[in-house]
């Protein structure tokens, strides 16, 4: 199943994608499950079942789509997660997942503006596999790890490279609002199925950029649940940007920075298409 949040005239809601509609189930359990990520804790997504018959159904193309998980309590990230990204930023193995965070507030829906601020124009696009966290948890062993995982989606962890760099903390470039693409929905694991042979690529104005299989990742996602719940309780809704491939603007000859009018696209198979054009900040 495909689980999204959206808005309407009538406000935002969440509920179930199917074919070219979205079944609004959220206006049904309004009052038990405001939102995806308490219908996640709740382990109730399957009240969609019980809903769907006085569920409306909205087209897609009436929908504005927000970050599926808007609202997380927290965005961990994994860097450096691919061979070819490492060797390019010359950095060097390392025993243990690199991680740094991302706030709620820097996340946008598909559709919308990846914002250039205003302060840079060293705006970079990074594909990622994002895991929504299903079933709380500390220590968790890899052995388990699956079984904490509520579903997957595609991330845009736009990076603004300048203030990535003005130390040895990424927070800054990480960070800033509308630079952080994800949607358009959650695919829930049984749809997924086993991670691995699905193809995560990144288009700019549909040219390839980044291209590579979820087998490539150099810390598997069951070994990044297990090191991350050793130093946070993961909860569910958190968000976990399980890194990107090598082929990132700011190592390309010249520099492939993106700027207003372009179009980037994060696309991985058995998951869908993240779409988002690039925008001026005001």
């Amino acid at each position: 199943m495909k689980f999204a949040t959206f808005r309407t005239a009538d406000g935002q809601s969440w509920g179930l994608v199917k074919g070219d509609e979205v079944v609004d189930v959220g206006c049904v359990v309004a009052d038990r499950y405001p939102d995806l990520k308490s219908a996640i804790a709740a382990d109730a997504l399957s009240v969609v079942h019980d809903a769907r018959g006085q569920a409306r159904r909205i087209p897609i193309s009436a929908v504005e789509w927000l970050p599926v998980i808007p609202n997380p309590d927290k965005i961990l990230c994994i860097g450096l997660n691919y061979e070819m990204h490492r060797q390019e930023t010359g950095r060097t193995e390392v025993e243990n997942p690199t991680v740094f965070t991302r706030f709620a507030n820097s996340q946008i829906g598909h559709g919308a503006g990846l914002v250039r601020p205003k302060v840079s124009t060293d705006l970079d696009f990074e594909g990622e596999l994002a895991i929504v966290i299903g079933k709380a948890g500390r220590y968790i062993s890899k052995a388990d790890a699956w079984g904490h995982i509520a579903g997957y989606s595609c991330y845009n962890d736009g990076s603004v490279r300048d203030f990535q760099r003005h130390t040895h903390q990424f927070t800054p470039g990480k960070n800033f609002p509308g630079t952080g693409g994800f949607g358009p929905w959650m695919v829930t694991p049984d749809e997924m199925g086993e991670i691995g042979p699905q193809r995560l690529q990144t288009r700019v104005n549909g040219e390839v950029v980044q291209d590579a299989l979820l087998s490539q990742m150099i810390f598997d996602i069951p070994t990044q649940i297990e090191y991350l719940s050793k130093f946070t309780r993961l909860e569910p809704g958190d968000v976990i940007a399980s890194g990107t491939p090598g082929g990132v603007g700011a190592k390309r000859k010249p520099p492939l920075w993106l700027k207003p009018g372009d179009a980037v696209e994060v696309e991985i198979g058995g998951v869908g298409l993240l779409r988002n054009p690039v925008t001026q900040e005001a």
